[in-house]
């Protein structure tokens, strides 16, 4: 499976609420649906490259599914139907505006090295979920 056929999380490395996010979901990925890639990785600048413009710039958690990049609150809110479960009950606020939903997302984004801290280093996977980060 090329990486365009896979579901991917693009999340910032450093940042630990967005490693938290990623433990998060492979906790519930009972289906080992998800890859992962650091946005300071070389996979995401070769795969982001195409698809969005100054992605090194953004706050936030990206998501590639099925040909398409989801971003901020809609990454986030996809990730959840994804996962289904109890998570699908996050599809409710598919309903709120998008900007008013990546208006919150995005305060949370600029303080989150503020309110959750900042690692000196990337998350590096144990041997059991090596083949899920690209």
């Amino acid at each position: 499976m090329n990486n365009q056929e896979k579901t991917i999380v693009f999340f910032d490395g450093v940042c630990v609420l967005c490693n938290a996010t990623v433990q998060f979901i492979l906790k519930h990925d009972k289906h080992s649906r998800f890859y992962f890639a650091s946005l300071q990785s070389d996979v995401a600048k070769e795969f982001l490259l195409h698809y969005v413009r100054d992605f090194e710039q953004k706050d936030s958690v990206l998501l590639w599914y099925k040909g398409k990049i989801f971003m901020e609150s809609a990454a986030i809110l996809k990730i959840a139907q994804i996962l289904g479960e109890w998570f699908c009950l996050f599809q409710v606020f598919w309903i709120v505006p998008d900007f008013v939903r990546d208006k919150i997302y995005g305060i949370v984004a600029k303080n989150r090295y503020r309110w959750f801290g900042k690692k000196e280093t990337c998350m590096i996977p144990d041997e059991e979920l090596k083949n899920r980060f690209l």
